[in-house]
């Protein structure tokens, strides 16, 4: 599957001046995170329980 077929979701937290934003797609291995800025450029894939690690972090850290 290409990265132009997948369901992408850029961050609740980025605003629409188009500043620093990222995209993520949910795949059955991993997740991928791309520059919603440059779509074409290479994706970082990290492991669902990675993702999921990083997520809980920076929701704790926003509290």
């Amino acid at each position: 599957m290409s990265t132009t077929e997948l369901a992408w979701f850029k961050s609740s937290y980025s605003g629409g001046g188009g500043g620093n934003c990222v995209e993520v797609a949910v795949r059955a291995e991993a997740v991928l995170v791309r520059d919603s800025k440059d779509t074409h450029s290479q994706t970082l894939a990290v492991s669902r329980d990675a993702w999921s690690a990083f997520t809980e972090l920076a929701a704790d850290s926003l509290v």
